[in-house]
């Protein structure tokens, strides 16, 4: 870790391009690709990359949709062959060439698709009868998945994977592995030909509903956010955040808050959103008077955010819909209240510290101005709407809404000199575009795997009465264990495989409770997200830490503190599903958000210890103490939550002024 504050500059100004790109390496695996280093690799890996994107943009236009498991197969392997060409097999592998073993895994990849097509109706037909070629194919397609997943997401998953495996084949009945595994996850075992068979030829293995929603919804999202990202997004984002907070207290902070959640919204890779907004927020955060720890910690909570706010929520939303077979729309208005109240508990917090620590707002005239920002790129705040329209009003399908919101962006980004595409900013973003989907695709077919081999054993039941046996059929209990459940599943994981291994383990434990589907999913979503700045593998964070200069430990540590709220709002929308306005009328709706954001408040005057001045530790007991009564849906608790809030505000207040008066 003491190499990480190498990565700083010793002025703490703003980092270099190539200082960027070594800190997100050093993070996230899947930013150490290949660098060309002859012309025609180049353009081989870039007319590859452009072919990709225009298949999926066409499937999404409806011109050629083929049938599901072909348009599957194919996608696994364009991401697959995009993977071998991008990603050497180790790190003293050559960066700038492809080894021959990487054209054979090319070769390899390219065949399951082109076998598919050819013998399609006859694959169908012996589902669960496998011939000796459907085995083969099987297996090439589950070792090179594996492969690339290594090469791409790191060791973690491939071996969760094999894990899975093992434990299909075990079992003394029928099973490859003669041996039984005790207690309630008994099964009867499987042979590798039956197993191969189920993760190739149907939709239940390998090519699931998680490669299902990562050739389609998050494939054309991704695609939006390359061309929000050419058309200048980050810079309407960065200076409309510092026009409307930078001149607050704490402004700088909450210009970091703001900026890191808009992009993370979109972007749905929070490590690489840390990196790129926490470059020129976190110096400007330390220049104000934040210390490193905090500082790094604002962007990486404010980043890992982004995946929970609407109406992009990054990529894993799209999994949990189709999940759920549920509206992506209806999903998003579930999300919004849990996603503002998370975000104004960040900002609270940041709003305390700072009058605790006598801050003031970056000068006015260091600032750009609204009406500047807004008459330079406004106009770019159309596509948001636009998408907010067709996914709310239209009736269009998601995957229709998306195609038609990035022609949009497109055409309304000709609208001024400063943000125009050219022919060739519309080629880098569609590399971009399929650059970007490798990681996220290769770890949706990985956990196929997953999923495939705990729906042939029935891993998922079991696992879930496991959970409720161990909290003794106490929700509280069971709430926990799934808690820690996530948390550990989701270390070191990407924040899509981890939801999706989460949700398929832990959820069921929560709906045989008597808790909504959407509810437990939620629960699982948010704690998996939260991996991400939770020590002991906190990537968002030690990212966060590396530029700050900070130590990475106590970042994470002063992540969890900020995101404190975060962890406490799903056990507050299990006990008040109101909060994610399921058949919640008007009224009510506006009664929990407004009780839960006095909670939110809460907790920060308890965290921060500072409301008008300081506060007594007994009294931030009490600020907790209403904080938990508000979570509890009852008129009652409500009540004595809000006199608490109440009393405090006006004690503190109070005794502020007669400090104020002493002193003068």
């Amino acid at each position: 870790m003491s190499e990480m504050k190498t990565t700083v500059t010793s002025a703490g100004a703003e980092m270099t391009e190539e200082e960027k790109e070594k800190l997100l390496e050093q993070f996230d695996k899947e930013s150490k690709t290949r660098k060309f280093g002859s012309t025609w690799l180049k353009k081989l890996y870039r007319v590859f990359a452009i072919l990709v994107t225009v298949y999926h943009l066409i499937f999404a236009s409806g011109l050629y949709m083929p049938e599901t498991l072909k348009h599957r197969s194919i996608h696994v392997a364009m991401i697959l062959i995009l993977a071998f060409m991008l990603y050497p097999a180790t790190k003293k592998a050559s960066r700038r060439r492809i080894a021959w073993y990487d054209w054979l895994l090319i070769g390899l990849a390219a065949l399951v698709p082109i076998y598919m097509c050819l013998d399609y109706i006859n694959i169908i037909n012996r589902a669960g009868r496998p011939d000796l070629l459907d085995v083969l194919i099987g297996t090439v397609l589950t070792l090179v998945v594996l492969e690339a997943t290594r090469r791409v997401c790191g060791l973690a998953l491939p071996i969760i994977s094999v894990i899975f495996m093992l434990y299909a084949l075990m079992g003394t009945k029928q099973g490859l592995i003669p041996i039984d595994i005790p207690g309630i996850f008994l099964h009867r075992g499987y042979t590798w030909q039956k197993l191969m068979s189920h993760y190739f030829s149907n939709t239940e293995g390998i090519y699931g509903s998680s490669v299902n929603v990562a050739s389609t919804y998050i494939f054309l999202f991704i695609v939006f956010g390359e061309v929000m990202n050419k058309c200048g997004m980050g810079q309407f984002f960065n200076d409309f955040a510092n026009a409307i907070a930078g001149g607050t207290k704490g402004g700088p902070a909450k210009v970091a808050v703001v900026a890191s959640g808009l992009l993370g919204m979109i972007n749905g890779a929070a490590v690489a959103v840390v990196v790129t907004t926490g470059s020129f927020t976190i110096p400007l955060m330390k220049k104000s008077g934040y210390d490193d720890e905090f500082s790094g910690a604002v962007v990486a909570t404010g980043s890992v955010g982004g995946q929970l706010m609407p109406p992009v929520m990054g990529a894993a939303a799209f999994i949990m819909a189709d999940t759920l077979g549920m509206k992506y729309n209806e999903l998003l208005i579930s999300a919004i209240i849990p996603a503002v109240i998370y975000y104004m508990g960040i900002l609270f917090q940041i709003q305390f510290r700072a009058e605790k620590l006598g801050m003031r707002g970056t000068p006015k005239e260091q600032l750009p101005r609204l009406s500047q920002v807004m008459k330079e790129y406004g106009h770019l705040a159309l596509p948001i709407l636009f998408l907010v329209y067709m996914l709310f009003f239209s009736g269009k399908t998601v995957i229709m809404a998306a195609f038609y919101t990035i022609i949009f962006t497109i055409l309304v980004a000709q609208c001024r000199k400063n943000t125009r595409m050219s022919l060739q900013d519309i080629i880098d973003a569609m590399v971009a575009s399929a650059k970007s989907n490798v990681s996220v695709a290769i770890a949706c077919a990985c956990v196929g795997i997953i999923v495939g081999s705990c729906s042939i054993t029935g891993f998922a039941l079991n696992m879930a009465n496991t959970i409720i046996s161990i909290g003794g059929k106490s929700l509280m209990f069971t709430l926990v264990f799934t808690m820690i459940t996530c948390m550990i599943l989701g270390m070191g994981l990407p924040s899509i495989p981890s939801y999706i291994i989460t949700s398929t383990i832990a959820a069921p434990a929560l709906v045989q409770l008597g808790i909504p589907a959407l509810v437990a999913h939620m629960f699982c979503f948010y704690f998996a997200m939260f991996a991400n700045l939770t020590p002991p593998v906190a990537l968002c964070a030690f990212a966060a830490a590396g530029i700050a200069g900070g130590n990475p430990m106590k970042t994470g540590w002063a992540s969890v503190k900020l995101a404190l709220a975060g962890f406490i709002l799903p056990y507050m929308f299990v006990y008040n599903t109101d909060l994610l306005l399921l058949d919640t009328p008007l009224a009510k709706a506006i009664q929990v958000a407004v009780t839960a954001a006095v909670g939110v408040f809460l907790i920060s005057v308890a965290v921060e210890g500072y409301l008008f001045g300081k506060v007594k530790p007994l009294f931030r007991v009490v600020c907790l103490a209403g904080a938990y009564l508000l979570i509890d849906s009852g008129l009652v608790t409500d009540l004595i939550g809000i006199a608490v809030f109440a009393a405090i505000v006006i004690f503190q207040k109070t005794i502020s002024k007669k400090h104020a008066t002493i002193a003068a």
